[in-house]
């Protein structure tokens, strides 16, 4: 993971936007992120900000990974829950996830296969893809187990 072209991404998108700064509690919460394993909510992440004495609001955490986001550092998500949860986008590959049901489990899974047809539905629409993402919702094999 190159920390260094990570900060250089979020500092060019912070001044091509021109209305945000450039501020240590926003490099501080994209460290937080690229250190991060999985996905992860924002209660999660201000408590471990906060807890490591980095001085940041809750609504400063929102708005970086709002930034984030735009800029493709990072994924948000909405899966079973009603909260939005995230993940690191830079350096990882493209993939989908499937959702246990019962026990909330995410499985991450990539297939070349879904991205051609993806490719191809656009195409065929004159659809320009922006970003995708497939979540498969069900039971996983360990709590079919149980059964």
């Amino acid at each position: 993971m190159d920390t260094q072209a990570a900060h250089e991404i979020l500092t060019k998108h912070l001044k091509s936007n021109g209305k945000q700064r450039a501020t240590p509690e926003r490099f501080a919460i994209l460290d937080a992120v690229l250190q991060s394993q999985g996905h992860f909510d924002v209660e999660a992440l201000y408590y471990r900000l906060i807890s490591n004495g980095v001085k940041v609001s809750k609504a400063t955490v929102y708005n970086t990974l709002e930034v984030l986001q735009e800029c493709g550092l990072v994924s948000k998500y909405r899966f079973a829950e009603n909260t939005s949860r995230y993940e690191k986008a830079f350096g990882r590959p493209h993939h989908h996830h499937m959702i246990c049901l019962n026990c909330g489990d995410i499985i991450e899974f990539t297939s070349d296969r879904l991205e051609r047809i993806q490719e191809e539905m656009a195409n065929s629409k004159g659809f320009e893809i922006q970003s995708t993402t497939i979540q498969i919702f069900g039971t996983c094999s360990k709590c079919r187990k149980k059964v």
